[in-house]
C-alpha cells in the first residue's frame, strides 16, 4: 500500500524548512526555471509532499503552468499480473508525443526520482524488457530534445518507503525513510547557510575540473583495477562537460542533483577490454548485480551478471547501439556520496559516487558542434544512438586512469579513484 512519504520525527518543522530548500534549490539552480515557461514534472504518489513545494517555487519564479504526471507502482505491478502478453509491447505513445510538444514550445523538464529500486525483479524479464522497449522507442522524439539540451531539465530525488527499505532493510520502517532523507539532504547540499550558493560554488569546481580535461584532448582512456583492463577511445571533437550547461532555449540548468562528475562522448567503435561493474544496477524496477562486459571494437561481445543476467542480456539486445557506449564520466572516491558509505540502488545517487559509463544515447552536446549536426555528422564523429542510455559504475578505490594523448604518450589522470 502506498503511504505518504513524511518521515514522523520530532524535528518536523526542520524537516519542513529543509523540503522547502530542496524544492527552491531544484527550482532556481537545478531547473533554471525563466519566468514563462511551463514545467511538466513527473513523480510518484509517494513524491507528492516534494511535488507540491516544487510547484509553489515554479509558479512564484513565474511559471505559467506546472503539469505533473504522477505513478503508481502497485498500479504498475497489476499489469504483470492481469494485463494480456501484447500489452507489453504497447506505450502511450500519444502521451510522450505530447510531452515531446510541450518541450519543443518551451516546457522546462523535471523528473522526482526515487522509485521501488527492486519493484520489478520477480517480474518475467522478457515482459519487462519488451515493455522498456515500448516505452524507449515511444518516449525517443522527446528524450532526444533532452539529451541534445534543447530545454533546461533537472532530476531531483524524493524519499520513499520502499526505497528506504532497500537501503536501511534492518531498520523500522520510520527509521529507515528519516535516514534516506538525511542522505538526500546532506548530498544535495541542503541544511547548510546558502545552498543556492553552495551549489553555485560546487559548479563552478566541475567546470573547473572539465575545463582541464578539455585542454588535455586526450584520445583515449585507459582503465585497470580489480577484474577491468580497459582502453575506451573518445569521440571526434569531443567536450568534457561537468556541473550545470547552458540549453538550448538560453536556460542554464544542472540536469542532475546531486552531480560529482565530469563526462564526455566516448567514440561508439573503439572500446576494447574487459569492464567489471563496482555496484549493483538498478533498472526498471530490476536490480542487476555483477555485472561483466567485455568489448572488442567498440561493442560488447561478451557479457555476464550475478543476478539479473536475463535482463542485462535482454537489455543490450534492445538495437544495435545498445552494447555500445554513448557517455564516459570521471568521479573521485572521495566524492560525498562515495564517502557517505551509502549505496543507494539509484543511479542518480550511485553514478555520482564512482567512475562510470553509459550503454546507448550518447550526449551530441559532448562534440563541440554536436546540437546542430545532422544524425550522419554525429554517427561520422563516433557518437552512438540507441534507444537506451544505461549509467553502470565501474570506479572504486582501486581504480586506475591514465589518459593517453593523440601521440601515444600515457599520462596518469586518477589512482586509487582519486585525481592525480
Amino acid at each position: 500500500m502506498t503511504t505518504t512519504a513524511i518521515p514522523p520525527t520530532e524535528q518536523t518543522q526542520n524537516f519542513a524548512e529543509k523540503l522547502d530548500q530542496l524544492a527552491e534549490v531544484a527550482v532556481k539552480v537545478g531547473l533554471g526555471l525563466k519566468a514563462g515557461q511551463e514545467l511538466f514534472m513527473t513523480a510518484s504518489l509517494d513524491a507528492v509532499p516534494l511535488a507540491r513545494r516544487i510547484t509553489e517555487h515554479a509558479y512564484r519564479a513565474g511559471a505559467t503552468l506546472v503539469t505533473t504526471l504522477y505513478t503508481d507502482e502497485d498500479a504498475a505491478l497489476l499489469r504483470y499480473r492481469f494485463a494480456t502478453d501484447a500489452s507489453f509491447d504497447h506505450a502511450a505513445k500519444w502521451l510522450y508525443d505530447g510531452i515531446g510538444a510541450a518541450f519543443k514550445s518551451g516546457a522546462a523538464r523535471l523528473a522526482i526520482t526515487g522509485a521501488n529500486p527492486s519493484l520489478l525483479s520477480n517480474e518475467d524479464p522478457n515482459k519487462v524488457s519488451r515493455a522498456n522497449r515500448a516505452l524507449s522507442a515511444a518516449y525517443r522524439p522527446a528524450l532526444e530534445l533532452i539529451t541534445r539540451h534543447e530545454i533546461n531539465w533537472t532530476i531531483v530525488a524524493s524519499a520513499t518507503p520502499a526505497w528506504a527499505a532497500e537501503m536501511f532493510p534492518t531498520d523500522a520502517p520510520d527509521v529507515a525513510l528519516n535516514k534516506l532523507w538525511d542522505a538526500i539532504f546532506k548530498t544535495t547540499r541542503i541544511g547548510v547557510a546558502d545552498p543556492v550558493n553552495a551549489w553555485k560554488t560546487h559548479d563552478a569546481e566541475l567546470h573547473k575540473r572539465a575545463a582541464f580535461l578539455n585542454e588535455k584532448r586526450y584520445a583515449a582512456l585507459r582503465y585497470r583495477g580489480p577484474d577491468t583492463d580497459f582502453r575506451l577511445g573518445l569521440s571526434d571533437g569531443h567536450l568534457w562537460l561537468g556541473g550545470g550547461t547552458t540549453a538550448g532555449n538560453g536556460a542554464y540548468c544542472i540536469p542532475n542533483m546531486p552531480t560529482e562528475e565530469v563526462f564526455t562522448t566516448p567514440h561508439k567503435n573503439h572500446a576494447d577490454g574487459t569492464v567489471t561493474a563496482t555496484k549493483p544496477l538498478s533498472h526498471q524496477g530490476t536490480m542487476i548485480e555483477g555485472i561483466q562486459v567485455k568489448f572488442e571494437g567498440g561493442r560488447i561481445v561478451e557479457a555476464r551478471a550475478t543476478r539479473g543476467e536475463e535482463v542485462l542480456r535482454k537489455l543490450i539486445d534492445t538495437d544495435e547501439g545498445a552494447r555500445r557506449l554513448g557517455e564516459v564520466a570521471l568521479v573521485p572516491h572521495s566524492s560525498p556520496i562515495a564517502s557517505s558509505g551509502m549505496l543507494f540502488y539509484n543511479t542518480l545517487f550511485d553514478e555520482n559516487a564512482a567512475s562510470h559509463i553509459a550503454l546507448g544515447q550518447a550526449y551530441s552536446s559532448c562534440l563541440e558542434g554536436g546540437d546542430k549536426m545532422t544524425p550522419e555528422e554525429l554517427a561520422a564523429h563516433g557518437a552512438n544512438d540507441s534507444l537506451i542510455h544505461v549509467d553502470w559504475m565501474i570506479g572504486s578505490g582501486e581504480l586506475d586512469i591514465d589518459g593517453e594523448t593523440a601521440t601515444g604518450s600515457i599520462e596518469p589522470l586518477m589512482r586509487k579513484g582519486e585525481w592525480v
